[in-house]
């Protein structure tokens, strides 16, 4: 999923405890939900409400549409699926049974058989199998044009002409999937927002049904209150959710910004009581006073390339671009969070072949450039050689591009940063341009950019996550990238179940696009940051990216 703030560095002796597929996703993390460690904090406003800023506007809060985690955070509080990410008591999600109260598996792994609880819609109306079964076509159907239509591709007859799913419900309280292949990450799949279920009659009653609490009909912890947009997303505690004893926190309100600056002040003012940015300038304090607190996260912070526009359909120019970011700076001098520099695209954290007992993808996968600061003069010429090769001699002939960035303090210096590297090193001219994150999201998806800000956080721990979305015409595939070879590797790795063959096709797949086509230019590995009152407590977390708040208490 696209992530619109900070990435920062994967802790991965953490994340190697999340589980890729099944009930015992344990990460480790420990957040407490609270800053007992924190010094000189104030705590927060005792009113009622939890006060909690992670983004501006939301994209979409329609599970099939939504595709940013910020999104994906305030859909998770309103809609449950077959699975759900639940608190392990540490304040770590895992898996555990959702709407779904149990599921069989059969011996050869491809019919899934899941036995639906007694739960209700927020209009008090039951939950049936067959709401799994319209969202999940729905999901794959083109005319809804939801980027993560393929997050189903493992579901017999989505390969089909028709684009009907062999999914089925044999009565109100059973839900049946037959696969076409047996997929090692299919729990995750049944947890994630597009595939939680959404009512018929709500979706095709309006075109705008996600927009108000009259329409907005829901299965989770929390069901709509006000949508005032560009301000604040408020929810209250759904009566009709099926654990309702679970829910601790009575009313959540989502404050929609983006302004560090005025985010900061609110959360001192006392506004807000948690945020997931801070100023740039603040960041290194708030390390030192333990108020900003650090978590394994599974995602890349990357420049992404317009591999159809002039000069970036030159992969000789791409690599140039990409060999000349000196990542160690970026991290030590601009991000200043403890990242890890990006010696490739699969983030480190992420599983090879052996699951969560083998090795990490990214380092069997090992380095495509060196990250080294020695080195880094060395990249450097060879960046201007492949520039002199693509006939851009010390930057003569080459026009001026423009890089796109969403309007963020982080993304600024970043993108100043890049700035310039690029224009110092290779003599070209770079301005740069900033757009809020709903038009930045889709001038970068329709194409319209030589050079754009990209992030990509894993969706479930398994490479693919991050493989698939290049495919020729894939939803998620901004870079407009085409490669007959790669989508071969692709759909290889998965028509099988075997988890070698299924590394090796992604490792190949991976060379290709950072090693020959240089595509997308990695410049991180993500962590997540974020600052709580030390008063608020029972907040869990996923390095999936996603914060849970239902369970919160002291506000």
């Amino acid at each position: 999923m696209r992530k619109r703030f900070r990435f920062l560095a994967v802790i991965l002796s953490l994340v190697m405890l999340l589980s890729a597929c099944g009930g015992n996703n344990n990460n480790g993390n420990g957040t407490d939900g609270g800053g007992s460690n924190t010094a000189n904090e104030e705590a927060g406003r005792e009113d009622g409400v939890l006060d909690i800023n992670i983004a501006s506007e939301p994209e979409s809060i329609d599970p099939a549409l939504n595709t940013s985690v910020d999104g994906a955070i305030m859909i998770s509080h309103l809609f449950e699926s077959l699975i759900r990410w639940e608190d392990d008591g540490k304040g770590n999600a895992v898996l555990k049974p959702g709407i779904a109260e149990s599921w069989d598996v059969s011996e050869d792994g491809l019919t899934w058989t899941f036995k639906l609880r007694d739960a209700k819609w927020s209009d008090g109306k039951p939950v049936t199998a067959n709401d799994f079964v319209y969202a999940w076509n729905r999901l794959v159907n083109p005319e809804t044009a939801a980027d993560y239509e393929y997050m189903l591709d493992m579901v017999k007859g989505y390969d089909s002409e028709d684009k009907k799913l062999d999914i089925s419900a044999p009565d109100e309280k059973t839900f049946v999937v037959n696969l076409s292949v047996k997929c090692p990450y299919f729990e995750e799949i049944c947890a994630f927002p597009a595939v939680m279920p959404v009512r018929q009659d709500a979706v095709e009653g309006s075109s705008t049904w996600t927009n108000s609490p009259d329409t907005l009909i829901v299965n989770g912890p929390y069901k709509l209150e006000a949508w005032e947009h560009n301000q604040t997303l408020s929810m209250v505690k759904n009566p009709e959710y099926h654990d309702l004893d679970s829910v601790k926190a009575e009313k959540l309100a989502f404050h929609l910004q983006d302004d560090e600056n005025a985010i900061y002040a609110s959360y001192r003012s006392g506004d807000l009581d948690f945020v997931s940015s801070v100023p740039q300038d603040e960041i290194q304090k708030l390390l030192d006073t333990k108020e900003l607190k650090i978590l394994p996260y599974v995602g890349t912070y990357f420049v992404c390339f317009n591999t159809e526009k002039a000069p970036f359909d030159n992969p000789k120019v791409r690599k140039a671009f990409s060999l000349v970011i000196d990542r160690d700076f970026i991290v030590k001098q601009v991000t200043g969070q403890g990242q890890e520099p990006a010696s490739g695209y699969v983030p480190s954290g992420v599983y090879d072949e052996k699951g969560a007992e083998g090795e990490d993808f990214r380092t069997v996968g090992g380095d495509y450039y060196s990250i080294k600061v020695d080195d880094y003069e060395k990249n450097v010429e060879e960046a201007k050689k492949l520039m002199e090769e693509a006939g851009f001699k010390d930057g003569e002939g080459f026009p001026q591009i423009e890089y796109l960035y969403n309007t963020s303090e982080n993304h600024k210096a970043i993108a100043e940063a890049l700035q310039n590297m690029w224009q110092e090193k290779l003599g070209v001219q770079v301005t740069l341009q900033n757009q809020d994150w709903n038009v930045f999201l889709n001038e970068r998806k329709q194409g319209n950019y030589d050079i754009a800000r990209h992030g990509w956080i894993a969706d479930y721990n398994d490479p693919m996550s991050f493989i698939d979305m290049w495919m020729t015409g894939g939803g998620n595939n901004d870079a407009q990238y085409k490669n007959d070879e790669y989508d071969k590797l692709v759909k290889e790795a998965k028509a099988t179940s075997d988890q070698k063959v299924r590394m090796e096709n992604m490792h190949k797949a991976e060379d290709i696009l950072i090693g020959d086509d240089a595509v997308v230019a990695p410049l991180y590995f993500y962590n997540n940051s974020y600052m709580i009152k030390p008063n608020i407590k029972g907040m869990y977390y996923t390095p999936l990216g996603y914060f849970f708040f239902k369970s919160t208490t002291g506000f």
